[in-house]
């Protein structure tokens, strides 16, 4: 019989910062880690460093999907434990986004994770265990300027997993979801350039917080890898808010 700690956990958007780090996280917990990312060459780097399995996945192909579920089961084992870190975003005002860049942000963001529970799901539900951690946003819980459909698609996670969590609760299965606040990777500082007052806008958010830094990934990784854990087993359909007190609702 499997030891709990052998577990395979699978990790959308692994080579990107915040997904990195709960890779980190769980192969320290000693489970059989599948680093997945668009970039397959990352994800491959990430999964030497841990000793783990690294593959090319795109949310937004569900054969894409399939294909990278079936090869973690056939490499390491049925999926157990589901991280979705996948995620992009650009800032436009919304009364200056249009219909292409709306799709990609909501396939990416939405659609993508949807895809990928979907996939996961039945090998949870053959091991009457599984652990669902949705990486969202703050953005989702209090709004965002210039990222109304980021926003937008990342309450659609908060949804998501409550109603998966209601219905696959007897099955042994958790969803949760957590929601970074600012945090300093690849996607943020693209963003603060973007803005063209990115060192502003930094500083500006380093006083509003309360710890008076903004997050690193290192700070959001163990909050997952907690709701990932066996001794989590008891919490279900809830948002946990990891942002250094920016957000206290």
């Amino acid at each position: 019989m499997e030891t709990p700690v052998a577990r395979v956990a699978l990790v959308t958007g692994g080579a990107g910062g915040i997904g990195a780090a709960v890779c980190r996280a769980l192969a320290a917990q000693g489970r059989r880690v599948a680093v997945a990312d668009l970039d397959g060459e990352g994800a491959a780097l990430i999964a030497a460093e841990i000793g783990g399995f690294g593959l090319a996945l795109d949310v937004t192909d569900p054969g894409s999907v399939d294909h990278a579920l079936e090869e973690v089961r056939a490499r390491l084992g049925p999926v157990a434990i589901l991280v979705s870190c996948a995620g992009w975003d650009e800032m436009r005002p919304f009364a200056e986004t249009d219909e292409p860049f709306q799709a990609r942000v909501l396939d990416i963001n939405l659609a993508g994770p949807i895809r990928v529970v979907r996939s996961a799901l039945p090998a949870m539900q053959e091991q009457r265990f599984g652990r669902i951690v949705l990486v969202s946003s703050d953005a989702a819980r209090v709004g965002s300027s210039g990222e109304a459909i980021y926003a937008a698609a990342k309450g659609g996670l908060v949804s998501l997993a409550k109603s998966v969590a209601r219905e696959v609760v007897r099955d042994g299965i958790t969803a949760n979801c957590v929601c970074p606040g600012p945090t300093d990777t690849a996607l943020f500082r693209g963003l603060a350039r973007q803005s063209g007052d990115g060192e502003r806008i930094t500083q500006a958010l380093e006083r509003a917080i309360p710890m008076r830094r903004l997050g690193r990934p290192d700070d959001v990784a163990p909050a997952i890898a907690f709701l990932c854990s066996e001794e989590a087993g008891y919490i279900t359909g809830q948002t946990l808010s990891v942002s250094g007190g920016l957000t206290m609702v």
